[in-house]
């Protein structure tokens, strides 16, 4: 059996062979590359973790300052609207105190103005003729 089918046999048992360390080196590639990239997830996940922490702080610190800030506006607003209301209360009682006796000295002013005038009328001041009432002016025509 020298022949061919020889010659044959030994070429598959050739191709044979290099299939199979051409997978046996597949295999050890994809195991090393499967090393590097768990290796290379390791150090991403050793890099970024304080940096995802750094991340967590910045935004905790975030929401507290805008809860503080919130929590600010809502008492400025509380003390603008007491402000408001404390002004308005400040005048009108400012006008009450000032109006009212305003009003109050006026009526007194006008009461004195028509006692003086009233006086006036009844001592009957010297020249001043009194005009009856029933008398019609003299110089209407009609």
């Amino acid at each position: 059996m020298t022949g061919w089918p020889t010659v044959f046999l030994g070429v598959v048992a050739f191709a044979t062979a290099v299939i199979a360390a051409a997978q046996i080196g597949l295999v050890v590639y994809a195991i090393r590359l499967a090393r590097r990239l768990e290796n290379l997830s390791a150090q991403i996940e050793r890099d970024v973790k304080p940096v995802l922490g750094t991340v967590n702080a910045i935004a905790a610190s975030a929401a507290r300052a805008a809860s503080l800030a919130v929590a600010q506006m809502e008492r400025a607003d509380r003390v603008f609207a007491d402000l408001a209301v404390r002004v308005d209360e400040t005048a009108s009682l400012i006008q009450n105190l000032l109006v009212a006796p305003a009003r109050e000295g006026r009526a007194l002013l006008a009461a004195v103005m028509a006692a003086i005038a009233a006086f006036r009328d009844l001592r009957g001041a010297p020249g001043v003729r009194r005009v009856a009432a029933d008398e019609e002016d003299p110089l209407f025509i009609g």
